[in-house]
């Protein structure tokens, strides 16, 4: 059962789910009262163990919302405190109190900020109203993992998943994982990042983009909240094109603003707006994925694919991220755990194309140390192109633990 949104007058809302698949959530019924005090009545199989904490955090979020007269009735399903946080807080804005107040939970430590070319083989996508898919996700060892707002975010809940992924943002731990955000379609995703981006997301994903200029708004949007927040990390963006205009504005989008750092395509929108079926085989959105792929290019950011749909279909899924790495696509989407370690072994080099890398990356360095301004292997001359190719396939060999880090330094023995 999901709550709704309530109106100004609203003397009762509700935030969170009920049912016999629900885990790590709770539902909240908030009650508006003119005076009484606070009451709360917990139901709870962790209640002899957990029930006095559960309520004071309750209380405390409350009174962070300035709710000083109330009855909630919590049913809890395992929530951890961010979630009842969230879930609390959400009731009550439904019913119309709180505006302009935030019930933050404990934070833990930011993790470094993310490079804009760092390793993005896969992001494993997370619906953004679901906390129990929250805080495992970094253990399946995605590179990046994304808390979606969009797509997998029911519309009535809109107005409460991204509280719920702003505190995840806060209080969650994601292992060596990229924290990547997918707000809504603009207007509404200035929305959500008001909300997120203070916690300071590595990355956001800005789904149906067409125009230059919707980039240029959510550049300006996330400038004015760092600004106010003062937070100095990078936050980078990632366009999702979705849709013929888009792809035929690639290069426009990923140049409109020095955050992005990659371009994506959402294939299932793409088709749709075709008009056209999407297969196994591609060829329908071979041209679109041909072209962002080149304007990332012009661009100097990363082109990364679409998901695959299909999580029984490993198989297949092999054979599409490994024709996708040879188009030149650097990483792609997961939609199931499964999907991680198939994807991270369709994008690794190949142990004869790192050898051959290495070989002309040592004929580089030798020739530096030298003094020489060409390179040769053998009898080949080697252009500078080849070179740029090979330091980059040494580079992300070593992100991906393929080779150690000192490989292919001047004077190593290869």
């Amino acid at each position: 059962m999901n709550g709704s949104p309530a109106t100004e007058a609203t003397q009762r809302a509700e935030a969170g789910r009920l049912g016999d698949d629900v885990r790590s959530d709770l539902n909240v019924v908030f009650e508006r009262r003119q005076d009484g005090g606070i009451e709360i009545e917990l139901e709870s199989r962790v209640a002899p163990y957990y029930g006095a904490s559960i309520q004071a955090q309750a209380r405390q979020v409350l009174n962070e919302l300035e709710v000083s007269n109330a009855r909630l009735h919590i049913r809890d399903q395992g929530a951890l405190p961010f979630v009842i946080s969230a879930r609390i807080e959400a009731a009550v804005r439904r019913a119309g109190l709180g505006k302009g107040r935030r019930a933050l939970p404990e934070g833990v430590e930011l993790p470094p900020p993310s490079a804009k070319d760092r390793l993005r083989r896969s992001r494993l996508y997370l619906p953004g109203s679901e906390p129990k898919f929250f805080t495992n996700a970094g253990l399946h060892g995605p590179d990046a993992i994304i808390l979606d707002l969009e797509d997998s975010v029911h519309p009535a809940e809109k107005d409460t998943a991204h509280i719920l992924v702003r505190n995840a943002l806060r209080a969650v731990r994601f292992g060596a994982a990229e924290r990547m955000v997918r707000i809504n379609q603009l207007p509404l995703g200035l929305t959500d990042l008001e909300e997120v981006i203070p916690e300071g997301p590595d990355m956001v994903l800005i789904p149906k983009v067409e125009r230059p200029e919707q980039v240029v708004e959510v550049d300006r949007c996330i400038g004015e909240i760092t600004t106010r927040c003062e937070l100095s990390r990078p936050i980078w963006l990632m366009p999702i094109l979705e849709s013929a205009l888009g792809i035929e504005n690639a290069f426009a989008i990923a140049s409109a603003s020095d955050r992005v750092a990659a371009l994506t395509i959402g294939l299932e929108d793409y088709t749709a707006d075709l008009g056209v079926v999407k297969t196994e085989q591609g060829n329908e959105s071979l041209y679109a994925r041909l072209r962002l792929i080149n304007a990332a290019r012009a661009a100097a950011v990363q082109a990364i694919d679409s998901v695959y749909g299909d999580v029984d279909d490993l198989q297949g899924l092999r054979g599409w991220a490994g024709k996708s790495r040879t188009l030149g696509f650097e990483g792609m989407g997961c939609i199931h755990p499964r999907q991680i370690p198939v994807i991270h072994e369709a994008f690794a080099p190949s142990q004869m194309e790192i050898q051959k890398a290495l070989s002309i990356v040592s004929a580089f360095e030798e020739a530096q140390r030298r003094g020489l301004g060409v390179v040769s292997l053998g009898s080949k001359m080697i252009d500078p192109p080849v070179v740029r190719r090979a330091l980059k396939l040494v580079a992300q060999a070593k992100a991906m633990g393929l080779l150690p880090s000192d490989a292919a330094r001047p004077g190593k023995e290869q």
